[in-house]
C-alpha cells in the first residue's frame, strides 16, 4: 500500500478499536513511510516550540508517541525523563526500540487517563488530535496530569481546530483558568511531500 494510502486508511478507521489495530499494522513501517515518504516535519516543528518553554530535567509526557518519533528527538535534545502513552501496542513496541523512554503505557486519549493529577511537568501531542484521532475532550486530561505551571505543546490542523470542536475547547479551558495560551505557530505543511494542501499549527498552553 503506497504512503498516501496508507494515511487516507488510518482517516478512515471507523472506531478506536479499528484505529489501534491499523496502526498495529502500520507500526513496522511507519518510520520510513513518514520520514522517507512524507518528509514529516510535524515533530521537529513542536519540539523546537517546546523547547522554548520547558526545561531539560523536566518529566514529559508523549501522548500518543506512536513509534517515538517525537521521543527520540527530544532526546537528542537532552530531555531524559521522557513518557510514552499510544493506544497501540504495536507502535509503543517501536517505540521501545529507541530506548528514549522510562516508561511506556497503553492508554487511550479521550478517556481517562492512567496518571495522577499534575503528575507531568510538560505534555507533548503530535499527530495525534486530529481527524477521527483524539477529540477535543483529551484536553481536558492532558491539562489534568500537567502540574500547574507545566507547559501542553500539540500539533493541530486549522481545519479540525474550526470544525471539530477545538475552538470551544481551548476558549472553555481559557475561561475556567485552567490554562493560558503562550505561542502558536504560523501554519506549515507537516507532510508536504504525501499532503501539500494540508497544514498544521503547533499550539502551547501553560496550565
Amino acid at each position: 500500500m503506497a504512503e498516501e494510502s496508507k494515511i487516507k486508511w488510518i482517516y478512515s478507521s471507523k472506531s478506536k478499536e479499528d484505529l489501534e489495530k491499523r496502526y498495529d499494522q502500520w507500526a513496522g513501517d511507519y518510520d520510513s513511510d513518514l520520514t522517507a515518504g512524507f518528509d514529516y516535519r510535524s515533530p521537529q516543528r513542536a519540539t523546537e516550540l517546546f523547547a522554548r518553554y520547558v526545561p531539560r530535567d523536566a518529566r514529559v509526557l508523549d501522548a500518543g508517541a506512536g513509534t517515538g518519533l517525537v521521543g527520540a528527538i527530544l532526546a537528542g535534545m537532552g530531555y531524559r525523563n521522557l513518557v510514552a502513552m499510544d493506544l497501540s501496542r504495536g507502535m509503543l513496541e517501536e517505540a521501545r526500540k529507541k530506548s528514549v523512554y522510562t516508561e511506556l503505557h497503553r492508554m487511550v486519549m479521550g478517556e481517562p487517563l492512567g496518571f495522577p493529577t499534575a503528575s507531568f511537568d510538560a505534555v507533548i501531542s503530535v499527530g495525534v488530535l486530529t481527524v477521527g484521532h483524539a477529540p477535543a475532550s483529551s484536553l481536558d486530561e492532558l491539562v489534568r496530569i500537567t502540574r500547574p505551571g507545566g507547559h501542553v505543546v500539540y500539533t493541530l490542523r486549522p481545519d479540525v481546530y474550526e470544525k471539530d470542536g477545538f475552538r470551544e475547547k481551548h476558549a472553555e479551558l481559557e475561561a475556567a483558568g485552567k490554562w493560558r495560551p503562550v505561542e502558536v505557530s504560523e501554519p506549515f505543511q507537516g507532510t508536504p511531500r504525501g499532503e501539500p494542501d494540508i497544514f498544521v499549527r503547533v499550539w502551547v498552553f501553560r496550565v
